[in-house]
């Protein structure tokens, strides 16, 4: 009897025939259309000599995976799970070791042509893009592949490899990067400011994308690709939108930053000015709208002990008061009473109906 693909597999194949769907407007006008389409696709339930054939059939839409019979064999480890936005697409994989090859046959037959960038976490790839010269591009971690889909090319992954990758539609890296088709094959490795904030803002989204809003998630998404297109686009200039995405994802390095060390009595700018390496004229216009950063901290002392005064009813306003790194339950009065006109106990007390 002939094997087949599980129930699940079959369905997502064949959905996946089509170009993963845009986030739709719901039916209902009053709702609100979805940020992004999430899907997760994975081998490791199918059939030990399936699983590398379902591989090839998923990415088959866009790519040829070579295989032998030995491969097939011995089974194949292999998940992605793919994040739809308006006009971007990322994706997280997770594979054995894989080959993949887009040739001119295979573009002439899609429609697919955007930009992609593949960030490798762990592994290395060897990518062939000029088969006239045999050009090279070996990535190892870290880095970042810059491929045009409109250009043959055939990557080899010799290792177990988890590789990120951000499609971006043409238009906005042709309006972003001069000649934007002579990055296909190019690796930047994490070597100057920028790029170093990219690793950082990249792994982070790694990390932790699961447990984000999805408007968070939406926004960092968006946020990383315009650091990636940044960087390659550097030669000639960083385009307005790429400069605001590279302070936004600086600015919310910091804010986790200090939302993570609220407790520390010792959190400070110039605690801050040593963990980031910023410059001071740069740290203090991040924050300017908020008044400073000295005045971003206590505020979100002050917001964290607003919480914690009517979720915690139990607990004394003066622990509360340490918890939120204040040096003193009567510093931490004036300032909760500066911010909203009332004492701490009356604001509790205010609120009491509601606590529970």
């Amino acid at each position: 009897m002939t094997q087949a693909y599980s129930e699940t597999v079959s369905r997502i194949l064949a959905s996946h025939l089509q170009r993963p769907v845009q986030p739709a407007a719901p039916a209902c006008p009053a709702a609100t259309p979805p940020l992004i389409v999430h899907q997760h696709f994975t081998v490791a339930n199918e059939a030990l000599a399936l699983q590398l054939p379902a591989w090839r059939d998923y990415v088959g839409r866009i790519l040829d995976v070579p295989a032998s019979r030995a491969q097939v064999a011995s089974g194949f480890r292999g998940e992605i799970d793919t994040y739809v936005l308006k006009n971007l697409t990322y994706l997280d994989s997770r594979t054995d070791p894989v080959g993949q090859i887009r040739t001119t046959a295979r573009i002439s037959t899609d429609s697919v042509r955007d930009y992609v960038f593949h960030v490798a976490v762990d592994g290395i790839a060897e990518t062939v893009t000029d088969f006239s010269r045999q050009r090279k591009s070996a990535q190892f971690v870290p880095g970042i592949l810059a491929l045009d889909m409109n250009q043959p090319m055939h990557m080899h992954r010799p290792t177990r490899a988890r590789v990120l990758a951000f499609f971006v539609p043409r238009a906005t890296v042709e309006a972003a990067i001069p000649d934007a088709e002579s990055i296909h094959g190019r690796v930047v490795t994490y070597t100057s400011p920028l790029t170093r904030l990219i690793f950082g803002h990249v792994m982070a989204l790694c990390r932790s994308l699961p447990a984000r809003s999805e408007a968070d998630a939406e926004k960092t998404i968006r946020d990383c690709a315009h650091l990636i297109v940044a960087a390659f686009g550097k030669q000639a200039r960083l385009a307005g939108n790429a400069r605001a995405a590279a302070r936004a994802a600086m600015l919310e390095q910091v804010q986790r930053y200090v939302q993570a060390n609220l407790h520390h009595e010792d959190l400070s700018p110039e605690r801050i000015l040593q963990a980031f390496g910023l410059p001071r004229p740069t740290l203090y216009r991040m924050f300017e709208h908020e008044g400073g950063l000295g005045a971003y901290i206590r505020n979100c002392r002050l917001r964290a002990a607003a919480d914690d005064l009517l979720r915690l009813a139990h607990v004394g306003i003066g622990e509360i008061a340490y918890g939120a790194g204040f040096n003193s339950a009567s510093d931490f009065t004036r300032a909760f009473r500066r911010a909203y006109g009332v004492s701490p106990r009356d604001f509790r007390g205010a609120h009491a109906p509601y606590v529970t």
